[in-house]
């Protein structure tokens, strides 16, 4: 072997010593195509996106510094390549694109702020499927929010208000976030409303976010939520599943 070669495998084999490892499992009633990406500066893993059948799972690795962001697209075309919910520009693998809410979004930074993983679920885009991401072991501080599942197992669309509703066929396959169908300063905390003092949802016309607060407690629901979302662990393997 060339020093080049040995350099290489070398460096090879101490990235995979430090990969975390998530299982990615889909319990949706049909197919779901996989959508995953990076944040900057951050790789697209396995290109941004793959297919998982019904029951279906598969394990990926990731470097152990990544940052980015998990989720699910349903009702997809095989020829067209286009998904009605969170589609990410008609392809199968998103390459760095992100998925077009409404979308259940399932977040994690590794080795974030004193070397901790920080990790949610996120209904600030709305909500498309049920799903949840939690640490496999891991070391925590035994507190209610360090090393648990971070999941929304409701079922959001059945009950999502009329205005707020995505429906195929009659169906309703995704809830709207109120920022993404009436995008007003208000209700996406912008402009005079981009701080947590302004950007209280009890003082919108309509409470929204009380909606998916209710059936999720521990998602987000809107830009400024409480802190009671955010959760934390140290740990190199990790579950998602798409689904309930």
């Amino acid at each position: 072997m060339s020093f080049l070669k040995f350099i290489l495998a070398t460096f090879l084999c101490s990235q995979l010593a430090n990969a975390v490892k998530f299982d990615i499992l889909n319990k949706e009633g049909g197919p779901v195509w996989v959508g995953i990406q990076g944040n900057p500066g951050h790789p697209h893993l396995r290109n941004g996106g793959f297919i998982l059948n019904k029951g279906q799972s598969t394990s990926i690795n990731a470097p152990d510094n990544w940052a980015g962001r998990f989720w699910a697209r349903t009702w997809c075309d095989s020829r067209t390549k286009h998904c009605l919910t969170g589609d990410c520009g008609n392809k199968l693998q998103c390459a760095g694109a992100g998925g077009v809410p409404p979308v259940t979004l399932l977040e994690i930074t590794l080795k974030g702020d004193a070397g901790k993983d920080y990790y949610d679920i996120s209904l600030v885009d709305g909500f498309n499927v049920r799903g949840f991401i939690e640490p496999v072991g891991g070391k925590g501080d035994g507190s209610k929010y360090s090393c648990k599942r971070a999941g929304c197992l409701a079922d959001i669309n059945s009950g999502c208000p009329k205005e707020l509703r995505v429906t195929h066929q009659g169906k309703t396959i995704a809830c709207n976030s109120a920022c993404n169908k009436f995008n007003t300063d208000a209700y996406c905390c912008r402009g005079k409303y981009n701080s947590v003092k302004t950007c209280d949802s009890k003082k919108w016309p309509k409470n929204y976010p009380a909606y998916f607060k209710g059936k999720c407690p521990d998602a987000y629901s809107y830009a400024y939520d409480d802190h009671k979302s955010l959760f934390t662990c140290k740990a190199s393997h990790y579950r998602i599943q798409f689904g309930a």
